[in-house]
């Protein structure tokens, strides 16, 4: 048995069985070797960031790591932006690098380069493999180090002869190495330090995010909230929040720093609950960093590597809120707008009306999807994953791991026309593997986002040249040829009418599909 075979079948043994891959030359042998282990489910991505965003997205849905497959450097260079995305999320990612043999490194050929250096910054367990003998044990702690909490991406080296010479043998994992690590338990004391505030009878919100945005958690903190009259909030962008109708309701700080001081304005007391501290997304001239208000605490209940639920349920306990009411979402949706032009307002009351379900959603809607989540807070319970590092790019890739790890949901991917053109391979993977998403695009024909930016960070408002730089309208993008092109069916919708019969259909047919949803900028 050589290295390659050795490692998928270690793989595959630790619960590892998706492998989302760009392969190369140094990466043959893993390609040959997936014949012998069928267990093994490879699913080909045509670029680099959509084998790691879909990695990305089957993690959060799936609770356990896939694999990917990156050649050399460069391979994961391409693949960088989306593992920043699943290091934000602390989605657990085995990330399989193939280099050059061992003994040709020393030449320098033209794709050598600094693997460590590229992957050291997204993951948080990091080895290269030099002898055929450890790379399967190194494949055993790769999975450990990707699901310790509050998981990550370990990135694991595979020079081409250690795939290739025989020899190996895989490694027999113990369930403890390769089982999802528990959060560190928070000290009781801690959480009594809390409760007293929540006590005091002072302005006070909790801040949710990771494993609180789940139900346990949001029931959790409902009963917290109802017993002492405490606000709910979460970050701006959870990666996996459990909503709709029937669960907690609960606030997302905005995106923008304005509001987000709004929202915070009055408090005195902010208690993280796997929540980072509150921060703007971008510095700003005459504007603060640190969004928390002057005269208000900030307090940690918990932090990401804790165990966030149990940090809570322990809160409940000590403020004896077992018995307190949890206020939940009421079911409702949007009334199914009118006629006329379409825009980012009733393209969201569509959506709303018509979100089946069960439904996963991948947001990367940016600024035309301002709306749909208000207008699906009581739409039938679903699951909506957010954009977590800010690295565009994201949401067809989510969708695409998503729909492998949940084969029984409906995928809904809200994405921007601007970023869609990032990763819009992975609507080659959705044909392909026959996954059943559905993509509106927002198709606002431009950067709105930066268009906004612009202005915010004082570079007034642009003159024609500026303005260039953030239109895509010259030649405009034809996302329906586009898609078509990658084999996923695609309509155009420029009225409330063709955008809710368009959607309506292709929500209700499996497979993927694409609507253009052509609307002007919402900001």
């Amino acid at each position: 048995m050589n290295g390659a075979q050795a490692l998928i079948r270690t793989l595959v043994d630790c619960g590892v069985d998706v492998c989302f891959a760009n392969p190369g030359t140094s990466e043959m042998h893993f390609v040959a070797a997936l014949d012998d282990v069928p267990a093994m489910r490879p699913v080909l991505a045509l670029f680099e960031g959509v084998a790691t965003g879909a990695a990305d997205g089957y993690a959060r849905m799936a609770g356990r790591p896939a694999a990917t497959l990156l050649h050399l450097g460069p391979g994961l260079g391409n693949g960088i932006a989306n593992l920043h995305n699943a290091r934000r999320a602390h989605s657990p990612v085995v990330n399989i690098v193939g280099d050059h043999a061992t003994y040709h490194q020393r030449f320098d050929a033209p794709l050598q380069s600094d693997i460590a250096g590229l992957a050291g910054p997204v993951s948080c367990w990091y080895a290269e493999v030099t002898e055929p003998a450890a790379l399967a044990p190194q494949a055993v702690a790769a999975v450990a180090g990707a699901r310790r909490a509050p998981g990550g991406v370990a990135t694991l080296v595979v020079p081409a002869d250690v795939s290739w010479t025989d020899g190996a043998a895989p490694a027999a994992p113990t369930p403890a190495a390769v089982s999802p690590r528990p959060g560190t338990s928070v000290e009781p004391a801690s959480v009594e330090a809390v409760a007293a505030v929540l006590r005091s009878g002072e302005p006070t919100a909790l801040l949710l995010g990771g494993p609180a945005m789940a139900e346990a958690g949001l029931a959790a903190a409902a009963r917290v909230a109802s017993a002492t009259s405490t606000r709910l909030l979460s970050e701006t962008f959870p990666a996996v929040h459990e909503r709709g109708a029937g669960l907690p309701a609960v606030e997302r700080l905005a995106y923008l720093a304005e509001l987000t001081a709004l929202q915070l304005g009055g408090l005195r007391h902010l208690v993280l609950v796997g929540a980072p501290h509150p921060v703007s997304f971008f510095a700003y001239p005459d504007k603060p960093s640190d969004l928390v208000p002057d005269g208000c605490t900030v307090h940690t209940l918990a932090a990401a590597g804790d165990d966030v639920v149990g940090a809570l349920a322990m809160l409940v306990d000590a403020l004896d809120a077992a018995g307190a009411a949890v206020t939940t979402q009421p079911a409702q949706r949007p009334a199914m707008p009118g006629g006329g032009a379409l825009d980012a307002q009733s393209a969201a009351a569509v959506i709303g009306a018509l979100l089946p379900e069960g439904a996963i959603v991948s947001d990367e809607a940016n600024t035309s999807g301002l709306f749909v989540p208000g207008a699906t807070a009581g739409a039938p319970r679903h699951t909506w994953l957010c954009l977590t590092g800010g690295a565009i790019g994201q949401g067809l890739p989510l969708a695409t791991g998503a729909a492998v790890a949940c084969p029984d949901r409906k995928v809904l991917c809200l994405q921007a026309d601007g970023s869609a053109l990032y990763t819009a391979q992975a609507l080659w993977t959705q044909a392909r593997e026959g996954l059943d998403v559905t993509t509106v695009v927002f198709d606002n024909r431009s950067y709105a986002i930066l268009a906004m930016e612009l202005g915010r960070v004082g570079a007034g408002t642009g003159g024609a040249r500026a303005r260039r730089m953030l239109e895509l309208d010259d030649p405009p993008l034809d996302m329906v040829a586009l898609s078509k092109g990658m084999g996923v069916p695609a309509t155009r919708a420029t009225t409330v009418e063709e955008f809710a019969e368009q959607l309506a259909k292709a929500l209700a047919e499996p497979g993927p599909a694409l609507v253009d949803a052509v609307v002007p900028p919402a900001v």
